[in-house]
């Protein structure tokens, strides 16, 4: 039996990139009808996540836009409003990432569209919300990861800042803004009215680094310089094995004594800088400098088997080729194979979340661009020769059914 919680909602998708196509993929995982409405240049990640068998599909577009309806239209024509007013009135959940003031120029901020439909929710994902001096200016995941301290964290443990290798951001936030807009439909049940809700990318991951690593600055006044220790040694990290790395944490006073008894340090067993959380937090440099030597004396699956068997959370550090080879991933079949309208054989990631014995629908394929803009449109209420009309003007493209 299929969980769709969201099934019969629909949800207008104003969102390009990442963050905004995070938040609307995982509605429509529950079940939303989700209509992405893209403008003739395409969304920009249809290139910028690496290159397809027909330049449409990215990788990173083709899991991201899953189960959505495309419908392609050219905002700046007049024509289109008249579309989008239609589109907005039969929507319930409107999301969209563009910048505020281009949205309000087209008319399409959440005060134009709540004055008419107060029974609306719509999130708007920005970078740096819509007060505050940094207000409006554009941004991309890189730039949120330098403002927030994120970059500056390898900054204090290696000596220069680094990005995350992936859109981390991004997905936090989207995944946010989701969780969100369930929470005003739950209150929209009991009051009847919508919500606008706001998720700034900035001050979202901004709040993540400091929950952690404002550490002893929490306090006034500081019991001691701020950042996790433990997080920002550079010994934690992946450690090398005799043919690869593994990835471990040992954190309780049990694991750390099969640690070290399992890696032959014996003779640290009742050392008192280690033989307590509270030693080894105030012990730190020390503690990680033994924790984080390597392991070359062993393979790989030797000190994971070993670790294992000692209740060690342990793990062969997977590189991006063998993370789709894991046994585990194989065994719970995240990735299948598909055949896309378009782009032949391609890799399908099924939702992560199973809600009593069953995993939501995969869903619809991405679609190219304009995919399904006659049907929408019919849907709207357009006439089969209106429809023409439109895409005779250029105000919609169509390139599918």
């Amino acid at each position: 039996m299929n969980f769709e919680p969201m099934k019969g909602v629909r949800v207008l998708d104003l969102t390009s990139v990442v963050v905004g196509p995070v938040c609307t993929w995982r509605l429509g995982q529950y079940g939303a009808e989700v209509i992405k409405v893209e403008n003739p240049e395409g969304d920009l990640m249809r290139g910028l996540g690496g290159q397809s068998p027909t330049g449409q599909h990215s990788g990173t577009y083709l899991h991201l836009n899953r189960g959505k309806r495309n419908i392609c239209l050219d905002l700046k024509k007049p024509s289109t409003r008249k579309v989008m007013q239609r589109l907005i009135e039969a929507a319930d959940v409107i999301v969209a990432n563009m910048r505020p003031q281009a949205l309000e120029r087209l008319g399409l901020d959440a005060v134009s569209i709540r004055a008419q439909h107060p029974e609306k929710i719509y999130c708007l994902i920005t970078g740096y919300g819509t007060d505050g001096p940094y207000a409006g200016l554009p941004t991309y995941d890189s730039v949120v990861q330098g403002a927030t301290g994120m970059a500056g964290l390898t900054l204090r443990r290696d000596g220069t800042p680094n990005y995350v290798p992936m859109l981390i951001c991004d997905h936090v936030a989207g995944e946010i803004a989701a969780g969100a807009i369930l929470a005003a439909m739950v209150e929209r049940r009991t009051t009847g009215k919508g919500c606008s809700i706001e998720v700034p990318m900035f001050e979202t991951m901004a709040a993540f680094v400091m929950q952690e690593h404002l550490a002893q600055h929490s306090f006034d006044p500081p019991v001691g310089p701020p950042g996790d220790l433990r997080l920002l040694s550079p010994h934690n990290r992946p450690i090398q094995t005799a043919n690869g790395w593994i990835s471990f944490t040992v954190n309780t006073d049990p694991q750390v004594k099969a640690f070290l008894r399992v890696t032959g340090r014996d003779d640290l067993l009742e050392d008192p800088r280690f033989n307590s959380v509270a030693a080894r937090a105030k012990n730190v440099k020390e503690w990680f400098e033994i924790r984080g030597a390597s392991l070359t004396s062993k393979s790989t699956k030797e000190w994971v088997d070993l670790m294992r068997s000692v209740d060690i959370a342990v793990q062969p550090c997977n590189t991006l080729e063998s993370l789709p080879e894991d046994e585990h991933l194989q065994a719970v079949g995240l990735v299948s194979a598909e055949q896309h309208p378009t782009e032949g054989k391609v890799a399908a990631i099924r939702s992560t979340i199973r809600f009593d014995d069953s995993y939501p629908p995969l869903r619809s394929p991405s679609q190219p661009k304009g995919w399904e803009t006659r049907s929408v449109l019919l849907d709207a209420g357009y006439s089969p020769e209106e429809v023409e009309a439109l895409i005779s003007d250029g105000a919609a493209i169509a390139s599918g059914g």
